[in-house]
C-alpha cells in the first residue's frame, strides 16, 4: 500500500469540490465551544454540506479559536449567523427542509436506520442542554447514536461528524453519485 502525497490529496480534493454541494445543511443551536464550531466547518466542508447555520450564542467567523480548528473551511462552506433558531427553522421548513434533531428524545431512532427526504437540515443542540422543547416541537424527526459505554453521549462535533457522513452516503446513493 502506498500513502498519497500531499499534492495528490490536493488534486483529488479539487476534483471532488467541483461537484455540487448536497441538499443538506447543519444548524448549530447555542453551541458554546468555538472548537466544536470549527470542527463542524471541517465536517461540512469534507462531506459536501451546502450551508452551516450558526444560531443563538453559537460563535461565528472570524474568530481565532474557530479558525484554529476549521483550518480555512469556514471560507469554503456557506454559513450564516442568526439570533433566533426558531425563526431559522421555520424558514427552512417553509423552504421544504426536513428538520432532523441530533438529540436523545423519547421517539428518536438510530441515525443508521433513518431515511432522509432531502433537502435536510441536521440540528445539533447545546453541549449540555441539547435543543429546547420549542425547537423539538418543530422538528420532523430526531436521531441519536446508540451508546455502549457508561457515558450517554459523544462530543457535539464528534456526534455531528458520525451522523453527517452517514447521511452523506445515503444522499450520494440516492443521487447515484457514489
Amino acid at each position: 500500500m502506498r500513502k498519497l502525497v500531499h499534492a495528490e490529496i490536493v488534486t483529488r480534493q479539487k476534483i471532488l469540490n467541483a461537484e455540487p454541494r448536497l441538499p443538506f445543511s447543519i444548524l448549530l443551536d447555542n453551541i458554546r465551544s468555538l472548537y466544536n464550531v470549527g470542527a463542524v466547518f471541517r465536517i461540512a466542508d469534507g462531506s459536501g454540506v451546502e450551508k452551516v447555520w450558526l444560531c443563538g450564542i453559537t460563535g461565528y467567523p472570524p474568530d481565532s479559536q474557530i479558525n484554529k480548528t476549521a483550518l480555512g473551511s469556514e471560507q469554503s462552506v456557506a454559513w450564516e449567523h442568526r439570533k433566533s433558531v426558531i425563526d431559522t427553522v421555520k424558514e427552512l421548513k417553509s423552504n421544504g427542509y426536513q428538520i432532523i434533531l441530533l438529540e436523545q428524545c423519547a421517539d428518536s431512532i438510530s441515525y443508521f436506520d433513518f431515511k432522509l427526504k432531502p433537502p435536510v437540515c441536521l440540528v445539533v443542540g447545546n453541549e449540555i442542554g441539547g435543543v429546547s422543547e420549542d425547537l423539538a416541537a418543530l422538528a420532523d424527526a430526531a436521531v441519536d447514536i446508540k451508546m455502549a459505554g457508561i457515558k450517554n453521549s459523544l462530543n457535539a462535533s464528534v456526534a455531528c461528524g458520525v451522523v453527517v457522513f452517514h447521511f452523506r452516503e445515503q444522499l450520494m446513493r440516492s443521487q447515484k453519485r457514489v
